[in-house]
């Protein structure tokens, strides 16, 4: 595993989850992100590393390898700003309290099945985008 990528973990039978690893992959252009999915081996594996309770963090979650991770709407902030340019202003949401910020993504996280369907199984990628995912 390239200790230099930041890694995406998602619900990778949920449409918006997977609607959102296709959205970061077009705006990734220096190629910082790899992919897996929370349900997958080494999904389970680097959630088992760092403990996360994946009861209580029903999320995205970002890791930055030898630096933390970040759960919720901190996880999409960081995401966002790597794009650069405008997505520099996400950075303005952080004078939210994390409370406040994660009330609503916890919403949106309870609902994304009724209001965005869920797959039988996990995403598989195209032979294009494999590379990008740890699990493939």
């Amino acid at each position: 595993m390239e200790s230099t990528k930041k890694i995406i973990l998602f619900d990778g039978v949920c449409n918006l989850c997977n609607g959102a690893v296709q959205f970061i992959i077009k705006r990734d252009k220096k190629d910082t992100f790899r992919y897996a999915a929370l349900q997958s081996e080494i999904g389970q594996q680097l959630i088992a590393e760092r403990a996360i309770d994946t009861s209580k963090v029903d999320s995205i979650i970002l890791i930055e390898p030898g630096v933390a991770y970040f759960t919720k709407s901190d996880a999409a902030l960081h995401i966002g700003k790597t794009f650069g340019g405008l997505w520099n202003a996400l950075g303005i949401f952080t004078w939210i309290p994390k409370a406040f910020r994660d009330v609503l993504y916890d919403v949106i996280a309870k609902n994304r099945y009724k209001w965005y369907g869920k797959k039988d199984a996990c995403m598989i990628p195209t032979p294009e985008l494999q590379a990008k995912f740890l699990d493939s």
